[in-house]
């Protein structure tokens, strides 16, 4: 087993090494920001997605509402950037509001990033397959199975460290980028040449006559919320500025100020390119996709583009598992979470933080059949409420520093983030309540409950477990232990197990179940003639249970000597090879689960390991 751990996540990493894990801010870009960068990929498709509701007549609003979420991305980055430099820590937030609004505040958001983070991998990781699919529909059939497989090569991946994993997904990022960027400079050198397509501007009349009526304002709405994804992911390098190499805060700014200025390119430019070219969405094929064919034909460009906006894809999947470790470790060591949250594995990142992400990740993606549209939905209510929140509680953190210099401009710009986002918060969880946010605004709440009684659950353990008012002496239990050694038969397994027992304790008893007299003669007989000198307990069970008399006869010791340990001392012989395992009954295993919650009751193992 440990060969095959070694295989897959390399050899251990010295605690002293954890510096040199630290990212540069080239590697950096690539972790922190394939899941913003790749949003292009689906942004505008579900801007589309929503105006066809309306009519393709309204598709020339994508352009205007691209504008606005551009406008947004460049207010959120500012805030974020007084963020990273005033909470270099990490955390978010979730740090944020913890520090200067209040405890359930900061849950609120905490609980918000990590449903942000779990719904990244499952939206990813399907709107890769789905590029993948758009190339090659032969493979549609096994869509849930390939996106299930792809989060299990990029969990492994992570646990073999964070350094290692970018230095993997740096080269298939930065060509993504350089190829979408190439494709938007031959579309619109192709559109200047032939001429805007489709989807002009209204005349007048048909433009007041489209904004009259209230669905139709709504549905621009929800199509500037459904855009809005293109956002997601731009909270994650606040989240991991621990990651970045000194100066942790400047590189982690200069990165994310890089990544939104590519994010803005490339999706207005897909968002132009669409309206230029009058790409309408299909079931099956994606916007970019149909761009990239109009673009470059159906030739090695084409495919080109397909499979690296899949890597892209896929790999935005990463900065969730570069992000929602490092905060869950964060919220675990405040007690709100599983305190194995905290601990680093053999190669110095959280692997079980990786874990439990992977694992509900492909719950997601196994409930929605990996369906993008059904999952994307879930998606914007999350990171916005945590927009929201971080740039509330930094807000707070100025006033009370209001004495220093140019103070008062950076509240103004955060003040109007915090402004925007919240009204986004509010459209994007009314024009998607009904399409799946509905499960999202219940899920915050109901993972807040759960932080409390997870930090009830630790409180109360401490206060128990405290020694404090206590005297150690007076809570030391001095007395003697009665030994019961369960066996099936007398063998060496059994004779090794009574030489244990009488080293430990002078009250020792064998027990044994039969199910008939000549069963229990042929025992009463044998451990006569080996000379034993223990009393041998047999118990007659009419039903064949092994386990309910031993429970029994647990029972009424307990009763008639109260106040004294019981040991149980369970003879267990291992066997050489793994497949033996499902020869023999597990009879030692159960037992041991039985007696685990018995107050008093201290459970042993006596191994006995076979040669053959």
């Amino acid at each position: 087993m440990n060969n095959w751990k070694r295989l897959l996540v390399g050899t251990p990493i010295h605690t002293k090494q954890l510096s040199e894990e630290k990212l540069t801010k080239k590697k950096a870009l690539a972790v922190f920001s394939s899941d913003a960068l790749s949003s292009v990929a689906y942004a505008t498709e579900e801007i589309l997605l929503v105006l066809a509701l309306i009519g393709t007549q309204a598709f020339m609003y994508s352009i205007p509402i691209a504008l606005f979420i551009i406008l947004l991305l460049l207010i959120v980055t500012l805030s974020y950037r007084q963020i990273i430099h005033s909470f270099p820590s990490g955390g978010g937030a979730y740090i944020v509001a913890r520090e200067h609004i209040g405890r359930n505040t900061s849950l609120t958001a905490g609980a918000a990033l990590m449903i942000d983070y779990i719904l990244t991998v499952a939206v990813s990781i399907s709107s890769g397959v789905a590029a993948l699919l758009s190339a090659f529909p032969a493979l549609l059939p096994y869509r849930v199975l390939i996106a299930v497989l792809l989060v299990i090569v990029l969990m492994v991946t992570n646990l073999r460290g964070i350094r290692e994993s970018a230095s993997i997904f740096a080269f298939p990022t930065y060509i993504f980028v350089a190829s979408i960027i190439i494709m938007i400079g031959v579309g619109i050198w192709k559109l200047i040449g032939e001429g805007w397509q489709h989807f002009s501007i209204p005349h007048h009349t048909e433009h007041f006559s489209l904004l009259s009526s209230l669905g139709t304002t709504f549905l621009l709405l929800r199509a500037f919320a459904s855009g809005c994804s293109a956002l997601t992911g731009v909270e994650a390098i606040s989240n991991g500025v621990p990651s970045f190499r000194e100066p942790s805060s400047k590189n982690a700014v200069i990165t994310m100020f890089w990544m939104s200025f590519l994010l803005g390119i490339m999706f207005f430019g897909i968002t132009i390119l669409a309206n230029g070219f009058g790409v309408v969405p299909k079931e099956n094929v994606t916007v970019v996709s149909q761009l990239a064919n109009h673009v470059f034909g159906s030739g090695f460009f084409y495919y080109f583009i397909q499979i690296f906006t899949m890597l892209i894809l896929f790999l935005a999947a990463n900065t969730a598992f570069a992000g929602f470790p490092q905060l869950v470790s964060i919220i675990a060591q405040d007690g709100y979470l599983p305190r194995n949250l905290t601990k680093r594995g053999d190669r110095l990142v959280f692997s079980n933080g990786i874990i439990y992400l992977s694992v509900l990740a492909i719950l997601l993606i196994i409930i929605f059949q990996g369906d993008t549209h059904a999952l994307v939905p879930l998606y914007a209510v999350g990171v916005f409420l945590s927009f929201t929140i971080g740039q509330y509680g930094l807000i707070k953190f100025f006033l009370e520093r209001k004495s220093q210099q140019k103070i008062w401009s950076k509240i103004l710009i955060v003040g109007i983030g915090m402004i925007i986002t919240g009204i986004v918060t509010i459209i994007t969880g009314v024009a998607k309540f009904q399409s799946g946010a509905w499960m999202v605004v219940v899920a915050i709440p109901c993972i807040v409950f759960l932080f409390h009684k997870i930090h009830r659950h630790y409180s109360d353990l401490a206060n128990q477990l405290s020694l404090q008012g206590q005297d150690p002496k007076q809570l030391i239990k001095v007395s003697p232990s009665k030994v019961i050694i369960p066996i099936s038969s007398v063998s060496r397994v059994a004779i090794n197990s009574i030489g244990y027992a009488k080293s430990i304790s002078n009250d020792v008893v064998a027990f044994t179940v039969y199910f008939d007299e000549k069963q229990k003669e042929r025992a009463v007989e044998k451990w006569k003639a080996n000379g034993l000198d223990i009393p041998l307990v047999t118990i007659h069970s009419p039903y064949r249970s092994l386990l309910a008399p031993l429970l029994d006869y647990i029972d009424t010791l307990e009763d008639n000597e109260r106040g004294k340990y019981i040991t149980v001392l369970i003879p267990q012989f291992f066997v050489k090879k793994w497949w033996h395992i499902f020869l023999h009954n597990q009879t030692a295993l159960f037992l041991r689960a039985m007696l685990l919650w018995r107050k008093d009751i201290v459970i042993a193992t006596i191994p006995y390991h076979l040669k053959k």
